[in-house]
């Protein structure tokens, strides 16, 4: 039996009562006695406190080439604009493999002299491996363990934490800065998978625990688990690697084209170039007909991940799957997201869940189920 990992706030999960799961190689809290619901609606209200440590950390460096090269050695490999990503700003991508299918999608920062990137716990070593060998020998890839990662999500959590480390009110969605906190460097972005405002914080390993009681002290934050962190994404359509993006779906399929800037696509100053460039170009010329969409089932049961789509109440004809599904605890309704063929459905129509032998109807409706809350310029 395989020894599952611990990240430096284990003892904390354990003295506020967690319930652990195992998750993607991790023990991990999927709830504290407040329960997922009330976690949930606590971090859309307040601000709650995540521990996702279990997620990879990668510096990517040189100390030979300057950041342009490495720059434009990632945008090999990545289908976004990485040479205009300015110094102290983050964006959203993903590792396209040869068929345009997605390896794993992950966030990237500019620090200056160094790009840092936080993939997927389940994709760690695969990303690290996919880096180190399809990028010049003169770059450094280092996947770091020396450091935690936690999130503070919710309206509250810019009061919280400025009352810790400083204000942070200068900071909009997607900038990274450094804050010194006990005479040590914690790198803070404002961003986060929740949907909302809130900030991503890594820091040394042997600061986060102390640095965690201090934030829980705080009036108006509550621990949360993976639990509510999954239906906090879902109800603002954002993707879970493993169940709505996987190797054999494209960026487009997913819905994504929006995280790839003109500056990369067709008739841009830097078209392609990019691993699974062809498909993902030409998908994005003439769009396919698999795309990820939202549905909101009738009566009171979730169609969750794996659930077979039909167009008829009978299951004669199955048309798509869903990938993630949960009880929305915002709208107090289910929640889904799957695929199947948009060219031949519309906004509105009556599809069919198969569940338990059952063909439940659920309507085809739009994403975000709930709007995001982040804070722009």
């Amino acid at each position: 039996m395989n020894t599952l990992n611990r990240t430096a706030l284990y003892d904390l999960h354990r003295s506020l009562g967690a319930k652990s799961i195992p998750f993607a190689g991790y023990e991990m809290p999927v709830n504290y006695p407040l329960g997922i619901m009330k976690e949930h609606l606590y971090c859309r209200e307040s601000a709650g406190l995540f521990d996702v440590s279990h997620m990879g950390q990668l510096i990517i460096s040189s100390t030979t080439q300057p950041m342009q090269s490495i720059a434009t050695e990632l945008e090999k490999l990545l289908p976004i604009d990485i040479l205009g990503l300015g110094e102290g700003r983050q964006r959203y991508g993903f590792l396209p493999n040869s068929q345009g299918g997605i390896i794993d999608d992950l966030m990237i920062s500019n620090r200056g002299d160094h790009f840092f990137v936080v993939i997927n716990a389940s994709r760690k070593e695969i990303d690290f491996k996919y880096f180190k060998k399809n990028i010049s020998k003169e770059i450094d890839v280092d996947l770091i363990s020396t450091r935690s990662l936690i999130a503070i999500q919710g309206p509250q959590s810019e009061k919280i934490l400025s009352s810790q480390i400083g204000e942070l009110s200068s900071l909009n969605y997607l900038d990274v800065k450094n804050f010194l906190y006990n005479g040590e460097i914690m790198w803070v972005s404002r961003s986060g998978y929740t949907g909302q405002d809130g900030f991503e914080i890594s820091l040394p390993n042997n600061l986060c625990e102390f640095f965690c009681k201090s934030i829980l002290e705080q009036e108006g934050i509550e621990p949360i688990g993976l639990g509510a962190r999954d239906t906090l994404r879902l109800e603002c359509g954002l993707c879970l690697y493993g169940q709505d993006l996987n190797e054999t779906i494209t960026p487009i399929e997913a819905g994504l084209k929006w995280a790839i800037q003109k500056v990369r696509r067709t008739g841009g100053e830097r078209e392609g170039g990019f691993i699974g460039q062809e498909k993902i170009l030409a998908q994005i010329e003439k769009s396919p007909g698999l795309k990820r969409e939202a549905f909101s089932p009738h009566g009171k049961a979730p169609l969750r991940s794996g659930t077979k789509l039909f167009s008829d109440d009978l299951g004669k004809n199955e048309i798509g799957l869903i990938t993630s599904g949960s009880y929305s605890p915002t709208l107090e309704r289910p929640i889904s997201m799957g695929y199947l063929d948009h060219t031949k459905f519309k906004t509105g129509d009556l599809i069919f869940g198969e569940l338990r032998n059952k063909f439940l109807p659920t309507e085809l409706t739009k994403l975000p189920f709930v709007p995001t809350s982040f804070k722009r310029n």
